[in-house]
């Protein structure tokens, strides 16, 4: 079945399946086959409606993985999950040439951190996606935390996406297919996420769907100006979705999709 978005979808969640040993949440946890199998499975049951699958770490200061390391870790579960269940499934890959695999194998959507800026062949490979998520980050894993600047980060990361939406359109991209997500925590002191955050809004001017990334993210912790192990921040992570749902952000990329499903339907309910 096709994944049909525009501006009055109701939001979309989007499971996060790490088969990598070094994520910052869940490293080593589904990196054997079975794991990330089973964890996928269980993000669709609980309410996911695409699963992003990614086989390499983009954490502050994370290593780079060749290619054909990704696409070991990746493919099989790819294949198991398109064999054995409808969900929509999206490769998390900044490589031409897992993109090209993993949308032959099965995924449908390209979700690229890079924006399709860090792999020559990535504008070509993308075009097979039904849709392509372009990241804003500043820098790249291994460098993107160390003192991050911007004159105005809601215009610097705006403007950003002019120029990308413009050259997906010169290489025959439509812009209809095209998701945008802010990057928070990619390239961002607190105060650039905070800001990126409440002025979500600003980004519908661009007029395509809009994905937030926030999930156990360290900004949480660093609002709480306390030490908060990755597996206690469900409860910030659950206010800045309410509050992106709020501001019309259609997808939301998660850890933790069964509370976050339950979150958005109680709030829905009481308010719509």
């Amino acid at each position: 079945m096709p994944l049909k978005l525009n501006m009055h979808d109701a939001p979309l969640l989007m499971g996060i399946v790490n088969v990598t040993p070094d994520s910052f949440s869940d490293g080593g946890m589904f990196a054997n086959h079975d794991r990330a199998y089973d964890h996928a499975m269980a993000l669709f049951d609980d309410g996911a409606d695409i699963l992003d699958i990614g086989g390499e770490s983009t954490r502050p200061d994370a290593e780079p993985v060749e290619p054909q390391m990704e696409l070991d870790r990746v493919l099989p579960v790819i294949e198991r999950i398109a064999a054995n269940s409808d969900a929509v499934i999206s490769i998390d890959t900044r490589h031409a040439k897992t993109m090209t695999a993993a949308l032959k194998t099965g995924a449908r959507i390209v979700n690229d951190v890079t924006a399709l800026r860090s792999d020559k062949g990535a504008i070509e490979a993308a075009k097979q996606a039904e849709y392509i998520c372009l990241m804003h980050m500043q820098g790249n894993p291994k460098t993107m935390q160390k003192k991050p600047f911007y004159n105005n980060v809601v215009e610097d990361v705006f403007a950003f996406f002019q120029e990308r939406i413009s050259f997906c359109d010169t290489h025959g991209i439509d812009k209809n297919k095209l998701i945008l997500d802010v990057g928070i925590g990619f390239g961002k002191g607190l105060e650039h996420n905070i800001a990126l955050l409440k002025h979500m809004h600003k980004f519908h001017e661009l007029d395509c769907p809009l994905l937030l990334g926030t999930s156990r993210k360290s900004f949480i912790e660093k609002i709480m100006n306390e030490t908060t192990p990755v597996s206690d921040r469900l409860g910030g992570s659950l206010a800045t979705v309410i509050d992106g749902y709020q501001k019309g952000v259609q997808i939301f990329r998660v850890h933790d999709v069964f509370e976050t499903k339950q979150a958005l339907d109680i709030f829905k309910r009481i308010n719509y």
